[in-house]
């Protein structure tokens, strides 16, 4: 017989594999019957009761009689290599012709090669599977999307069934559930996380508890997806891991197997920990994320301009356009303050912040809380000018506003404001004929200059029946366009578009304002505009900014 280590160089088996002439692999010949000729010690402790003499059929496993018919049948001169199992490994037989017909097979166990390799490509799998819900989780900022991906996925590849209890929100917890293939399911729950062993601990951030530590039986309904035990399947093994956060816990993660299904391996609870670390970051920037956008939102709120309306029996309309498209705020603002009663005036305020964006509007914010702590004082214009004035030199803001201050009183069919200008554009009166006229006011800029030296006088103006004030701030006549985009709107041009509004309804005067100025600017920069246009109505009744009727008066 050749040496054990012939047939396998010849079949391909690298040298370096091939073991020395003291250590040969277990080898049996077979004559063409069938019939064992020979085998060495090795191939007699492999497979048990291999002897010479015996029948192949008889002593070895069936996938290796069936190779050597195949082999016998086969022209080939290099047989394919037969694999199958032997008491639960896996081995390779290396088939080698003899001159006689006999078949000759060299039989090499690669059980810890095989092990490696599955281990290998297992760990592959792992690795894909922690990509895919990277990939997803951070595709999305949402909380409710982020826990549905991850029940999925974990469903998908870690469990029969995946429940996610998030972050308690009142007295309610948003839990997600999901079957393997199944639908996902999201609700909030008045639960007690005490009621599943390991839930309280893993949404305070501990470690897991080991899955065989879980009694199944003590699992609560809320936490079993009803397509779990739709066909009367029943919990055969659970593990609760946390879903560890940014210096929070981001909640946790319970993930069930059938009855009938292995429990989760050390390894595979491990994976699971891997895994809720994934979805525990993304869950975590999700609710982040959230928070933010509610701070600034409630933020954004106080910020934007307000919703005008009729007040005591006097018309107003406010107008803004932010510099920049996507934003909403701004340097320029505008605010109404109602009077109390009929014998008190509205006070109304435009302003504009030098700057723009979010730093002037912080700074809008603050202007504008300060003016409504100054109300009781709005009657005299130059004190509220001083006291903000000297509130703006104190900030630790190094920009200055200008405003422009109109008090205004409904008598009879008429309208009646005193208005100041400090440093601002002077505020314009569409009479009912279309002339425009200027209001006779004007002052110095606010948080610029010591507080002795602010100066303002006020203006006393009569608006008849269908008459408007319009106050406004320098983004109207700044801005830029025309043919070339090159040539300032300019007072001018805004004098006789006013001069159109005769009569309007002050809603009307600012939408007309606002339109004609976009379409001069078109696509160009533009600074922040804003508009308040204070009218006299034309009809006949008194309206409160409760809805009452206070009197009626003949146009």
């Amino acid at each position: 017989m050749s040496s054990p280590t012939e047939p396998l160089r010849s079949l391909g088996v690298p040298a370096e594999a091939v073991p020395g002439p003291r250590e040969p692999y277990p080898a049996v010949t077979v004559d063409r019957t069938g019939r064992v000729l020979s085998c060495n010690d090795q191939a007699g402790a492999l497979l048990d009761g291999l002897r010479a003499g015996a029948l192949l059929v008889d002593t070895a496993p069936a996938w290796l009689a069936e190779a050597h018919r195949e082999v016998l049948r086969s022209e080939h001169a290099s047989p394919p290599v037969a694999r199958g199992q032997v008491s639960g490994r896996t081995v390779d037989a290396f088939p080698s012709r003899g001159a006689d017909g006999a078949v000759s097979w060299w039989l090499v166990d690669d059980g810890g090669l095989r092990s490696a390799h599955d281990q290998l490509e297992s760990e592959r799998t792992r690795s894909r599977v922690l990509q895919e819900i990277s990939s997803e989780l951070l595709a999305s900022l949402n909380a409710d999307r982020c826990m549905e991906v991850t029940a999925r996925m974990a469903a998908q590849h870690l469990a029969d069934a995946a429940v996610i209890v998030g972050v308690r929100g009142g007295r309610t917890y948003p839990v997600t559930r999901c079957v393997t293939g199944g639908p996902v399911v999201q609700e909030k729950i008045a639960l007690d996380p005490r009621d599943l062993p390991g839930l309280s601990e893993a949404l305070l951030g501990f470690p897991p508890v080991p899955s065989r530590w879980i009694d199944p039986a003590q699992v609560p309904p809320w936490a079993v997806p009803a397509e779990f035990t739709a066909d009367g399947g029943r919990i055969g093994s659970v593990v609760v891991v946390p879903l560890p956060g940014h210096g929070l816990p981001a909640g946790a993660i319970v993930m069930m197997r059938h009855s009938e299904e292995a429990a989760f391996t050390d390894a595979e609870e491990a994976f699971a920990r891997l895994f809720a670390a994934r979805a525990g970051a993304a869950l975590s920037a999700a609710r982040i994320y959230a928070e933010q956008t509610h701070i600034t939102d409630v933020l954004m709120r106080e910020l934007l301009p307000p919703v005008l309306q009729g007040v005591r029996g006097v018309d107003f309309s406010g107008r803004y356009r932010a510099a920049a498209a996507g934003e909403r705020i701004g340097g320029d603002f505008y605010d109404v303050y109602p009077a109390g009663n009929d014998e008190e005036e509205t006070f109304a305020v435009l302003g504009d912040v030098c700057g723009k964006g979010l730093e002037a509007a912080v700074l809008t914010g603050k202007i504008r809380n300060t003016i409504e702590a100054l109300l009781p004082f709005a009657a005299d214009h130059h004190r509220v000018l001083t006291l903000l004035n000297n509130a703006l030199l104190t900030s630790h803001h190094a920009r200055f506003a200008t405003l422009a201050l109109a008090s205004v009183k409904r008598e009879g069919s008429r309208v009646r404001l005193r208005v100041s200008s400090a440093g601002h554009p002077t505020p314009l009166i569409v009479r009912t004929d279309g002339r425009v006229e200027e209001a006779d006011t004007m002052g110095m800029l606010i948080g610029a200059l010591p507080t002795h030296m602010v100066k303002v006088s006020t203006a006393s103006v009569e608006l008849a029946p269908g008459e408007t004030c319009l106050l406004y701030s320098d983004g109207v006549t700044e801005a830029h366009g025309g043919p070339l985009g090159d040539t300032m709107f300019g007072e001018e041009r805004l004098r006789n578009t006013l001069s159109q509004c005769a009569g309007l309804p002050a809603d009307a005067v600012t939408e007309y304002v606002q339109m004609t100025t976009a379409q001069w600017v078109g696509a160009g920069p533009h600074d922040d505009i804003a508009l308040l246009a204070i009218t006299a109505p034309r009809n006949n009744h008194l309206t409160a900014v409760d809805g009452h009727t206070r009197g009626r008066f003949t146009a």
